[in-house]
């Protein structure tokens, strides 16, 4: 047997796989760890589980068909990032910000869980192969949000206090402020911007105070600071959160279930290809 045999016989076996994942997760637990406090054996372990990496890479070199396939694979080019990230001393960097970057990107270790299991892997191909439609989904999604919030900041924007402000419109601000302030009070005003619409139009999708907001623009209508009537203000409220919470959002959904499906009968048919043709006969 020769070494490329026998290295691609060992990384393909199900002990060394186990082995490895173990190696990972306790890798993993001990950067955790390292948040809390420094310890000569934590770094000690640091380093054996590294040294472990680097074995488990080479023995994947070696058994790969050659330095085009192994490449080709992404898990080994991501693995081998990871490790020459890791090798990187410190001590070659006088600047903290430096060595503080670095420091996070060593942290990244921790995505060697990602191909731990291969149900995460199946997940990893799913969202990539779901990319593409994604994409389009997110450009759809951009259209609408853009379109509300220039709708909000035209509609809801309150007006601005300067020297030239009507002191009815400052006293009605201040009492805006008093029994309705923002939800934190410290955030600037919701539709303020064009940019702080989006924000604040991202925050109703998740569910976040986005009753609040409309209650207080309810407000701003009894003090005439903003002449939009209560009907308007809880129609464009409700038609954006019904649109980007149960339509947008399902869409995602459906492209990202879509690919599962095609991936699990992709690899259906995979695996009913490598069987015997004997074998195939007899479940016939």
């Amino acid at each position: 047997m020769n070494v490329k045999t026998w290295a691609k016989n060992l990384v393909t076996a199900k002990p060394f796989e186990v082995f490895i994942s173990i190696v990972i997760v306790v890798n993993c637990l001990f950067i955790g760890i390292e948040t809390y406090f420094h310890n000569p054996k934590i770094y000690i372990t640091q380093q054996i589980a590294l040294s472990i990496f680097i074995f488990e890479i080479i023995l994947r070199f070696i058994a790969a068909d050659g330095i085009k396939s192994f490449f080709k694979n992404g898990w080994n080019v991501f693995d081998l990032s990871l490790i020459i990230i890791s090798l990187v001393p410190e001590s070659l960097f006088a600047h903290p910000a430096a060595i503080t970057s670095l420091r996070i990107l060593r942290v990244f270790r921790v995505l060697r869980l990602v191909r731990a299991a291969p149900e995460i892997k199946l997940i990893i191909n799913v969202l990539i192969r779901s990319f593409s439609a994604l994409t389009y989904n997110a450009l759809f999604f951009c259209i609408f949000l853009y379109l509300f919030a220039i709708i909000g900041v035209t509609l809801f924007k309150l007006p601005a206090v300067n020297a030239q402000t009507p002191p009815e419109i400052i006293l009605a601000m201040k009492e805006m402020k008093t029994i309705a302030p923002n939800s934190p009070e410290n955030a600037p005003e919701p539709y303020g911007t064009l940019h702080e619409s989006m924000f604040t139009l991202f925050r109703i999708m998740t569910g976040d105070d986005w009753t609040d907001m409309r209650y207080n623009l309810l407000k701003a209508y009894e003090l005439k600071l903003i002449h939009v009537p209560p009907f308007i203000i809880t129609v464009f409220h409700i038609m954006w959160f019904c649109l980007s919470a149960f339509l947008l959002l399902n869409l995602v959904v459906g492209a990202i279930v879509n690919n599962y499906q095609v991936i699990m009968e992709e690899m259906r048919k995979k695996k009913e290809s490598k069987l015997p043709e004997n074998q195939n006969t007899t479940n016939t």
